[in-house]
C-alpha cells in the first residue's frame, strides 16, 4: 500500500486518497472563504475546476463522483421541496405562478432572438438554446435557509416558481427531442401527458401515505433517515420515467414529505446536516470539474457564444426578478435575492445541454456530426454555470444578509419579545421521545438553550430512582440534541412530586409546564386529583398536558376549540403562540372553533403569521365538543381551556378529561391552561390582561406573534 501511494500517478485512482482529498477541499474551502465574505459554493466549484480534468487532473470526474454529485443535486431539490411553507405557497400560488412566467418567457425571448438571429442557428436548435436560460438551480437555497429567511415571502415565491419553470423548460426539451427524432404526434403528447399525470398522483398522493405508515411503525433514527434517502431517489427514477428530469422528482418528494418532517425535528436536522455537510459539496465540486477555460482560449466563436449566453440567461433573470419586484411591491433587498435565487443555472441547463450535444441530426460534407446543440454551446454553457452561480452566490448572500438582519433588529426593538422557559416533566420512558418533539415544536425559533427537562425523585427510594432518573434525562437530552437544541436536565430529590415541579417552576422562572400522559391510562383519577389540587394551582404558569398515541409528524389536521371570550385571558395570546408554532412548525392544517369575537382575533394574527388554517365559527361550547368527538385517523385535538377560576362559568371544563378518556383515546389531544395571574417578576412581557378594546390586539399580535 505504501509503494502505490509513493507512485502516484494522475488522475489518483486509489479510493482512500481520492475521498481524502475531496474532504480536505470541502473543509477548508468554507474555512478560508468565510474570512474573505465570500460564499464557499462559489470556491467549491472553482477547487472542483482547479483539481479536475481540464485543470490539474488530480481528480477524473468517475462514476463515484457523478453519483455523490448526483445526489447533491437531488438533494438541493428535495430541501426546497421540503422546507416550502405549504400554508403560504398555498396562499401566494398566484405570486409563484407570475414570476415562474416572467423567468421563463423573458430569458427564452432573449434566447430565442440570440440564438436564431445572431447565431444563425436553425429553429429547432434555437428554441432547445431558448430553453437553457429558462430554468435554474436553486443552487444558494442551504445557505439561505440558513439564516433563517427561508419562511420569507420572496423565497416562497422563488422557491414555488422554480418548480414551474424548471418542468416548463424540461417539458421543452422532451418537445424538441422528440420533433428532432420526428416523434412528435398525437401519441407522443398523450403519452407525455399521462405520463406525468400518474407520476405527479403517485408521488403526491401515495408518498404520503406510505410515510405516513412507516414513520407510524418504525422508530429507528437510521431506518428513518435511509427511508427519506430512498423517497428521494425513487421520486427521481419515477420523474425519468416519466419524461422529465430527476430533479423535478426531488422537488416533488420534498412536496411530499413536507407535512410529515416538522421542521424543527431531528429527522430534519439530520437531512439538512448530511445534505449540506456531504452531498451538496460533492455536488459543487463535480460541476466544477466540467469546466474547461482552454475552450475559451482557442476559440473566438465559443467566447461570442458564452457571451450571449450570458446576456439571455443573466439579463432575463434580472429583467423577471424586476418585473416580479414591481408587480408584488417588493423591497429593494427581497427583489435582489429573488434575482439571487434564480440567477444560478446548472442541473436542468446542463442536462438539456448534455441531451442536445448528443443528438446528431445529420453529418456534413466532412464527415463530422451536425449535432442540434454544438460544442460551443456545451462549452459556453460551462462558463455560464460558473458565473451565474458566482452572481447568484454574492447576490444572494448579501441581500439575505441584509434581509435577516433586519429581522433581528425589527425583533430586538420589540416584536417577539416573549419571555419563554419550557419544563417537561419526564416520569414514564415511552413517553420522553414524544414530550421532547412536542417541546420542540412549541418553542420559538430562537430558544434553543431554555428547555428543560425534570425528574424528581423520590426519598424513599433514591438508589433506584437515581438510576431511573438519569436514563430518562440522558435521553432527552440526546433527543433535543438531535435537533441541535440544548436541553437543561435537572434531577430533583423531593417527597412529594409536584412540590417538586412547582419549587423547580418557581427557580427556573419557567413559563410553559409539560406533562405527559401515558397512552393507555388517559386521564387517571389520581392524575385528575393532582392535576386540580397540584399542577393548577399554581396560576402563573402555562400547563399543557399532552396525550400521545402516535408521532406528532403523523397528524394532518388539529382542531382547535377555544372557549367564548378566552381572548380577555391574561395568558390567551402565549397560550395560542404556542398552538400557532405546532402550526407553523409541523405543518399540520389547524382547523379553530371559536365564538365570533375569537375568530376575529385569529384572523388578525393569521395576517401576521401566516399558517394553513380555517376557522370556523360555533355559537356554543357543546357544537365544539361535538366536532372533537367526530375526529378521524391521524387528526388531533387542542383544547384551550378557561381560566382556571371560571369553571362556575363553564362548569363543562371539568368534564373534559372524563370525555377525552371516552372518545379520544386513539387520539393525540393537548390541554392548554393558560396562566392566570401575573408575576411581575418573571412574565410581565407576556402579560395581556383584561383586554375590553379589540383595537389594542393588533399591538398585542405584533409584538409576541412574528
Amino acid at each position: 500500500m505504501l509503494l502505490s501511494i509513493q507512485h502516484v500517478s494522475l488522475p489518483i485512482e486509489d479510493p482512500v486518497l481520492k475521498f481524502l482529498i475531496e474532504l480536505i477541499i470541502i473543509l477548508c474551502i468554507p474555512l478560508l472563504l468565510n474570512k474573505i465574505k465570500v460564499p464557499h459554493l462559489l470556491g467549491l466549484i472553482i477547487a472542483g475546476a482547479v483539481i479536475g480534468p481540464n485543470g490539474f487532473n488530480v481528480l477524473a470526474r468517475d462514476s463515484s463522483v457523478v453519483v455523490t454529485g448526483t445526489t447533491g443535486l437531488l438533494y438541493i431539490m428535495f430541501l426546497a421541496g421540503l422546507e416550502i411553507d405549504m400554508g403560504d405557497f398555498k396562499k401566494n400560488k398566484w405570486k409563484s405562478i407570475t414570476f415562474s412566467l416572467y423567468t421563463f418567457i423573458v430569458p427564452f425571448a432573449l434566447g430565442l432572438i440570440g440564438g436564431y438571429y445572431i447565431l444563425r442557428f436553425s429553429l429547432l436548435s434555437s428554441v432547445l438554446f431558448a430553453s437553457l436560460f429558462s430554468s435554474h438551480t436553486l443552487i444558494v437555497y442551504p445557505m439561505v435557509s440558513k439564516l433563517g429567511i427561508a419562511k420569507k415571502l420572496a423565497v416562497n415565491v422563488t422557491v414555488g416558481g422554480t418548480m414551474i419553470t424548471d418542468v416548463l423548460s424540461l417539458l421543452v426539451l422532451a418537445v424538441v427531442v422528440g420533433m428532432s427524432q420526428g416523434e412528435v404526434g398525437t401519441s407522443f403528447w398523450v403519452t407525455l401527458s399521462v405520463s406525468m399525470l400518474v407520476f405527479a398522483l403517485v408521488v403526491l398522493l401515495l408518498f404520503p401515505i406510505v410515510a405516513r405508515w412507516f414513520f407510524k411503525n418504525v422508530e429507528d433514527k437510521i431506518s428513518q433517515y435511509i427511508f427519506v434517502i430512498v423517497m428521494i431517489y425513487l421520486a427521481a427514477l419515477l420523474a425519468e420515467l416519466a419524461g422529465i428530469e430527476a430533479i423535478i422528482g426531488a422537488f416533488f418528494a420534498g412536496l411530499a414529505l413536507n407535512r410529515l418532517i416538522p421542521h424543527t425535528s431531528s429527522l430534519m436536522n439530520r437531512v439538512e446536516f448530511v445534505g449540506n455537510a456531504i452531498f451538496i459539496p460533492f455536488f459543487l465540486i463535480s460541476v466544477g470539474m466540467l469546466i474547461d477555460f482552454n475552450a475559451f482560449i482557442q476559440s473566438w466563436e465559443t467566447l461570442g457564444v458564452a457571451v450571449i449566453m450570458l446576456i439571455a440567461s443573466i439579463g432575463g433573470k434580472y429583467v423577471a426578478a424586476f418585473l416580479t419586484k414591481k408587480t408584488f411591491n417588493f423591497t429593494d433587498d427581497e427583489g435582489k435575492l429573488i434575482f439571487g435565487m434564480s440567477a444560478a443555472s446548472a442541473a436542468a441547463t446542463l442536462a438539456s445541454v448534455m441531451v442536445g450535444y448528443n443528438i446528431i441530426l445529420s453529418v456534413n460534407e466532412a464527415g463530422e456530426p451536425v449535432r442540434l446543440l454544438n460544442e460551443h454551446v456545451l462549452n459556453g454553457s460551462i462558463l455560464l454555470i460558473l458565473v451565474s452561480c458566482t452572481v447568484s452566490s454574492f447576490v444572494s448572500m448579501a441581500s439575505a444578509q441584509r434581509i435577516a438582519d433586519a429581522d433581528r433588529e425589527e425583533t430586538a426593538a420589540g416584536e417577539g419579545d416573549e419571555e419563554e422557559k419550557i419544563l417537561l416533566a419526564v416520569n414514564h420512558e415511552h413517553t420522553v421521545e414524544k414530550m421532547v418533539n412536542l417541546g420542540l415544536l412549541i418553542k420559538s425559533r430562537s430558544n434553543i438553550d431554555n428547555l428543560f427537562a425534570l425528574n424528581v425523585i423520590n426519598e424513599d427510594k433514591s438508589e433506584s430512582s437515581q438510576k431511573n432518573a438519569e436514563k430518562l434525562l440522558g435521553a432527552a437530552v440526546n433527543m433535543a440534541a438531535a435537533a441541535d437544541v440544548k436541553l437543561n436536565p435537572i434531577t430533583r430529590h423531593d417527597n412529594d412530586v409536584i412540590a417538586g415541579i412547582n419549587n423547580v417552576v418557581k427557580e427556573q422562572n419557567i413559563t410553559d409546564l409539560i406533562i405527559g400522559l401515558e397512552e393507555e391510562k388517559g386521564f387517571s383519577s389520581s392524575f385528575i386529583y393532582n392535576l386540580y389540587n397540584g399542577y393548577l394551582q399554581n396560576k402563573h404558569i402555562n400547563l399543557i398536558i399532552y396525550h400521545a398515541v402516535q408521532p406528532v409528524s403523523t397528524i394532518k389536521k388539529y382542531a382547535v376549540l377555544i372557549p367564548a371570550n378566552a381572548e380577555k385571558e391574561p395568558g390567551f395570546f402565549h397560550s395560542l403562540l404556542r398552538i400557532w408554532n405546532i402550526g407553523k412548525n409541523s405543518g399540520a392544517k389547524m382547523s379553530f372553533y371559536g365564538n365570533e369575537k375569537t375568530i376575529i382575533v385569529l384572523k388578525s394574527i393569521i395576517k401576521k403569521s401566516n399558517i394553513e388554517a380555517v376557522f370556523n365559527p360555533v355559537a356554543s361550547w357543546q357544537e365544539a365538543e361535538q366536532t372533537a368527538g367526530s375526529l378521524e385517523e391521524d387528526e388531533a385535538l387542542i383544547i384551550l381551556m378557561a381560566d382556571r377560576g371560571m369553571y362556575s362559568y363553564f362548569p363543562q371544563m371539568k368534564e373534559v378529561p372524563e370525555i377525552l378518556n371516552k372518545k379520544l383515546s386513539n387520539n393525540n389531544y393537548i390541554l392548554i391552561y393558560p396562566f392566570s395571574k401575573i408575576d411581575n417578576t418573571v412574565t410581565e412581557k407576556r402579560a395581556v390582561s383584561n383586554l375590553d378594546d379589540f383595537a389594542d390586539i393588533g399591538k398585542i399580535i405584533g409584538r409576541i406573534f412574528k
